[in-house]
């Protein structure tokens, strides 16, 4: 049976996990390996939402975008993950504004638009788990979890810190980010940082599904 395995880890807890209904935004490096984990664990009800197209700068991390450079991530994914419905438009603050997340149970953050994340933490911060940036490190074991208050080593966590601070907001939720410094000033990636901060979202996801 496809999960029996997954049910002899989480017993009845499996249920929970299975009736879960998840908002994942972006299926790049962190995104994909949220996305594969997710649905090898059992959660059946997964909306996926991204504009992007796969290219060949993707292939170093992001799963399945060999086959099928130049198409539709949201697209090609659908092909892989039967389970998945998906939005292919680009979240952006407007996006965010006017979209209904209370059907989810929980909305996974993806994304690389540091507006749109504030917007996000804004909005549905009770049901959210973001990811901070994962490029530029080269250590999996500094992958960390925490709140967007205790994230520390992440330049890009400082930012919507000190943003949010502005527009008045002081509610914590949970992010994954790594403590390690920065190795260079340009985006380049390694798959065994970017694919943990996806597992470890996957993790926290499934922890939340079952506790909700």
């Amino acid at each position: 049976m496809r999960f029996e395995r997954t049910k002899m880890l989480f017993k009845d807890d499996f249920e929970k996990i299975r009736s879960g209904k998840v908002l994942l935004l972006g299926v790049g490096g962190v995104g994909s390996f949220c996305l594969d984990s997710l649905v090898r664990a059992g959660v059946n009800d997964i909306t996926i939402v991204d504009h992007d197209k796969f290219d060949l700068s993707n292939q170093n991390r992001q799963l399945h975008s060999e086959l099928h450079e130049g198409e539709s991530k949201v697209l090609a994914l659908q092909k892989h993950y039967k389970e998945v419905r998906v939005l292919e438009l680009k979240v952006d603050e407007k996006w965010v504004s006017e979209f209904d997340f209370e059907p989810y149970d929980l909305v996974l953050d993806a994304i690389d638009d540091r507006v749109a994340k504030m917007a996000l933490a804004q909005k549905c911060y009770k049901k959210l788990i973001s990811a901070t940036g994962s490029a530029k490190r080269v250590d999996p074991t500094k992958v960390e979890v925490g709140t967007i208050w205790s994230a520390h080593g992440d330049k890009f966590a400082s930012k919507i810190r000190y943003e949010l601070k502005k527009r008045r907001f002081n509610k914590k939720y949970p992010v994954i980010y790594s403590s390690e410094s920065a190795k260079v000033k340009e985006k380049g990636s390694f798959m065994a940082v970017t694919a943990t901060f996806g597992l470890v979202m996957s993790s926290l996801a499934i922890q939340r599904l079952i506790d909700r």
